[in-house]
């Protein structure tokens, strides 16, 4: 995948021109009204600028899961409608994503105009990208433009197969992702932390062990660091852990040892016996955790360790919270490194690119998101690029030519 084949349509000509963009509009919608608008105002700059030059831009995206039939919960209208809000200007809605509603939806535009498709997922053909289908889309355009980073992870007929049909360029969002992760994993400013959490370490093997031969420091946190924790012989108590794992764990620990990664675990921890909002707590070193207790946070003399690390430190990348953080107050260890985080980033001192659902929900709570360097708004894709996995979509349009 040579990513710096990637091309945008910055230097183009696309007044008049038909631009299909894949955008990820997969958004929480609830009772009809869209309830987090970040992934489509994410997208505004990239829509905004291709009308300002005169095209007609049309948008296909997925929502949701819809098993390929058509199902009204999954319909794209109150996204549209939401975007056009955002936009502040009309924006056509399409009945469907392919067949004649939609040329005549894209056949009435003008330059300058917006419209946004039906569905994709109302197609069985867009998940098993089939070509048929690509075909199908790629008569509504005469350019294509992928800007849909958090979907790249999928070889699907739209991030896929249509970039063999239709002229073929790297959308602005997704440039971003692909530059804020390049920046952090290929030639980053030394020494180079991550934060690698979440709850288990199944999940996050791969990343792990891409990670240790890219990074200086890595901080292992959540129910993952119990099992590090175990692989250690440290009894965690009721913990959340994966004790077939442990193995594993020792494997990744030497494997970043050789490679001159520092593996780091914390020192002490936030003990309870429930795990409830508002379950009595303490915190004791992690060495001492009582046989009825369960890890659930990170301590005090962890998170200034940790401090104490970002603060040596020129790049960040963070994955995953440190602790059970969406129940109270089981985040705090998560939220204090995370504004630490913001404070050396906004001082000049860090780059941090974070990523993740869980991450970026901890990063909202801790009031930050806007204050690192970049925060993705990518799930899946993030974490497999975290993996050194080549993703379908931006290997597609780095094909292109």
């Amino acid at each position: 995948m040579d990513l710096d084949r990637l091309k945008t349509t910055d230097d183009l000509d696309v007044s008049g021109k038909r631009v299909l963009v894949r955008a990820d509009l997969n958004v929480p919608v609830r009772n009809g009204e869209v309830t987090d608008a970040t992934r489509l105002e994410r997208v505004l700059p990239g829509l905004t600028d291709l009308a300002r030059r005169g095209a007609r831009v049309v948008v296909i995206s997925h929502f949701g899961r819809p098993k390929g039939a058509p199902d009204p919960e999954f319909s794209l209208r109150p996204v549209a409608h939401r975007l056009s809000k955002l936009l502040g200007r009309p924006v056509s809605f399409a009945p469907d994503c392919i067949g004649e509603v939609a040329e005549k939806v894209v056949a009435s535009l003008t330059p300058g105009d917006i419209a946004v498709l039906e569905n994709l997922r109302f197609h069985k053909g867009e998940e098993t990208n089939d070509p048929a289908f690509a075909r199908a889309l790629a008569k509504l355009g005469d350019i294509f433009v992928g800007d849909a980073f958090s979907t790249a992870h999928r070889a699907h007929a739209s991030t896929d197969a249509i970039t063999r049909l239709l002229p073929s360029y790297a959308g602005p969002l997704l440039m971003e992702e692909v530059a804020a992760l390049r920046s952090v994993l290929e030639k980053p400013r030394r020494p180079v932390a991550a934060v690698v959490g979440g709850a288990k370490v199944s999940t996050k093997i791969s990343v792990l062990t891409n990670l240790i031969g890219k990074v200086d420091k890595l901080i292992i946190g959540g129910g993952m660091a119990n099992t590090f924790l175990l692989a250690q012989g440290v009894d965690v108590g009721k913990s959340l852990a994966e004790p077939d794992l442990a193995e594993t764990a020792r494997q990744i620990m030497h494997a970043a040892k050789v490679r001159n990664c520092e593996v780091v675990l914390p020192a002490d921890a936030v003990v309870a016996a429930k795990f409830e909002a508002g379950a009595p707590s303490r915190i004791c070193p992690v060495l001492d955790v009582p046989v009825d207790q369960m890890i659930l946070d990170v301590g005090p003399k962890a998170v200034a360790h940790y401090t104490g690390l970002l603060c040596s430190c020129r790049t960040l990348l963070w994955n995953g919270p440190l602790g059970a953080f969406e129940v109270p107050p089981f985040g705090e260890g998560t939220f204090q490194l995370a504004r630490a985080a913001a404070a050396a980033t906004e001082a000049g001192k860090l780059i941090s690119v974070a990523g993740g659902g869980d991450t970026v929900a901890a990063l909202n709570q801790a009031g930050v998101t806007d204050k690192l360097t970049y925060v993705s708004t990518a799930g899946g894709a993030f974490l497999e690029w975290l993996e050194g996995r080549a993703l379908p979509g931006v290997a597609a349009l780095a094909r292109a030519v």
